[in-house]
């Protein structure tokens, strides 16, 4: 009993370390956990007998057992021969207790990966000696070091496959040593055989011309990430514990630092300070408690703290603010479209938030930054990110918990994005001046209300002729307006923007700020664009009062709108001259509930017209 005790105490006392191994599709990953798992006496007498079972039917190592069966659990993985899931293993050896994230190749997994390596203290990146450097490789390693992952080992694989050739592995190793130096990240490299086990946990004579260490031996010299402990007090509160009148605790885990009874704490956002009175660790009383201790405590002062607040020692040492700029992983099939709505979940909770600036994208195949306005999935970019309200937050490097978090999609509650914040925009940050002419004194000199009248349609329904129309009606009544068009806009405003998806969001953007502006002197802006997708027409209503957006649905059939086409754009886009025409190779999303619809088959300029006069006189606009 007394020797049990000791080898748990020991075991206990083992350093903890978390690493990721990620690379290419196929580049050997689970293979090289299984054996890894295998020779550190790992896996149990029956789940090696399983393997061996499972090998005849769903392996791909001959008659050999397929250790990658170890670790490739998913009924889809195994049939697929890939890794989709995370997942986690655990092991020891004499030194070092370990858990190893083994996380998918394949790019369509790559935020699998992501949220993978967000947790991981060093890194294992597999390279394919038959293939050498790949995309993923380079994606992999670039956001090992977004990620924070001081530390790597680049482990060449296959190596067997090679002959054991030495100039194959030294011509990979200056490849990766070029692009590491680019990045900025530190590593070991080895050669290996994850299939026969040649570097795993021992050297082997096969390279004898390598003189490093082998995995295991890397493993378990590796510096861990810093300790949280060390760090400035960071407490997000996760709940308010009330089980009666008589007790007020609030519930978190330290993200870093420490904190001891009688220790003054200041609680943000309010700023409202106070003394901790106790601690405790479930019904455990405390003294101190150091991250990442989840506690109770309570306050010498009744003061308010709510779940999503933070608790610190310093205020000064934490950054405030609705504004920061971030590196974001895409990771949603939607792409990232500027200043659409998201909910940002982080360490403070759920705020409202939108991407205002995308000041660059980068470019895997070269790593260079690239100017963007539009992220597709798996895209990583520099981004500016605004909040609905000033939150406290750290910069990533500072503190990884408090200093990152996720998107949502508003409507689908999907993750749309993980983003680590590299730093405030306050001392930068655009601030919106108060004038003294204010928005109601210039609506009462025009003698009329403001308003966006946005009339939207496939090319041919008539917006550019009803709009044009209406203007002068309105012109004619001394209602001061000024007549937004597709094309003028495009001489001038948006000279800069061809037809992509990407560009036809940023002409709407442009032309709905533009209006704005015009709606804010007192104006009625009138706006005449096909504007074809819902959430680009959304954004600009959310940004204006209520019923002061109003949306015209000018209606016809694609049949009725290429009989009137003028310059033949339809007869082109169906010969496949014109890419991405709206109606023809080109989606246009209807508007669910516009304040108008005109069917122009069926309504002449004149009736449309009266039909919208009306309804501005219905809303006491006009």
């Amino acid at each position: 009993m007394e020797k049990l005790k000791t080898y748990m105490e020991k075991d206990a006392a083992k350093q903890l370390i978390r690493f990721i191994t990620c690379g290419s599709i196929d580049d050997g990953k689970s293979t090289l956990i299984g054996r890894l798992l295998h020779e550190c006496r790992a896996v149990y007498d029956d789940q090696m007998a399983a393997v061996i079972r499972d090998s005849r039917t769903a392996g791909t190592t001959g008659d050999e057992p397929d250790l990658a069966l170890i670790v490739d659990g998913l009924l889809a993985e195994r049939e697929q021969g890939i890794t989709i899931d995370v997942a986690h293993r655990y092991f020891s050896t004499a030194k070092r207790k370990f858990i190893i994230l083994d996380t998918p190749g394949h790019e369509q997994y790559t935020r699998n990966m992501a949220t993978g390596a967000s947790n991981a203290d060093l890194a294992v990146i597999l390279i394919d000696s038959l293939k050498g450097i790949s995309p993923q490789t380079v994606r992999h390693s670039y956001i090992v070091k977004l990620m924070g992952i001081k530390n790597a080992v680049v482990c060449v694989n296959k190596m067997d496959a090679q002959g054991y050739s030495q100039a194959v592995f030294d011509k990979i190793a200056a490849d990766y040593a070029y692009l590491a130096a680019k990045i900025g990240l530190s590593y070991d490299i080895i050669p290996v055989s994850a299939l026969k086990g040649d570097n795993i946990t021992s050297k082997s004579l096969n390279t004898d011309w390598y003189s490093g260490q082998s995995l295991i031996d890397i493993l378990e010299s590796a510096e861990p990430a810093p300790s949280s402990e060390h760090g400035l007090l960071r407490l997000p509160v996760q709940y308010v514990l009330r089980p009666d009148n008589s007790f007020r605790g609030f519930c978190g885990r330290l993200e870093s630092g420490t904190l001891s009874t009688g220790d003054r704490i200041t609680v943000l956002p309010s700023g409202l300070s106070t003394n901790v009175k106790s601690l405790s660790l479930g019904d455990k009383p405390l003294d101190r408690a150091s991250a990442p201790m989840s506690v109770t405590f309570t306050t010498t002062e009744e003061i308010d703290i709510s779940r999503g607040d933070m608790a610190v020692t310093d205020k000064t040492s934490v950054l405030f603010g609705n504004s920061f700029r971030a590196n974001l992983i895409w990771m949603d099939t939607e792409p990232l479209k500027l200043n659409k709505k998201y909910i940002l979940k982080g360490s403070f909770g759920s705020v409202g938030a939108g991407i205002d600036k995308i000041y660059g994208r980068t470019d895997i195949s070269t790593l260079e930054s690239t100017d963007a306005v539009q992220l597709e999935m798996n895209d990583i970019a520099d981004a500016g990110i605004v909040l609905d309200a000033s939150k406290p937050f750290d910069t990533y490097d500072k503190c990884r918990i408090t200093g990152s978090f996720i998107l949502i999609d508003r409507m689908t509650s999907m993750t749309a994005a993980a983003g680590m914040i590299t730093a405030s925009r306050s001392p930068e940050n655009v601030m919106w001046h108060s004038h003294s002419v204010d928005r109601e004194r210039r609506i009462m000199l025009k003698g009329h209300r403001p308003a966006i009248i946005w009339l939207t349609g496939l090319s041919g329904s008539g917006k550019s002729t009803i709009a044009n129309a209406l203007d002068q009606r309105l012109n004619s009544l001394g209602v001061h307006t000024y007549l937004l068009d597709g094309d003028n806009i495009r001489h001038g405003l948006c000279k800069d923007l061809g037809f992509s998806a990407a560009h036809r969001d940023e002409n709407i953007r442009r032309v709905g700020e533009t209006a704005k502006l015009f709606a804010d002197a007192g104006m009625i802006a009138i706006a005449a664009f096909i504007s074809p997708f819902c959430a680009g027409r959304d954004s600009i209503r959310g940004g204006m009062p209520e019923g002061e957006f109003i949306e015209v649905f000018v209606d016809a059939p694609i049949e009725v709108c290429e009989e009137r086409d003028p310059k033949n754009m339809y007869k082109k886009a169906r010969r496949g001259e014109i890419k991405d025409f709206t109606g023809i190779n080109s989606p246009y999303e209807a508007p669910q509930s516009p304040e108008i619809h005109i069917r122009t088959d069926k309504m002449s300029v004149g009736e449309a017209v009266d039909t919208i006069l009306s309804h501005l006189r219905l809303k006491n606009i006009i």
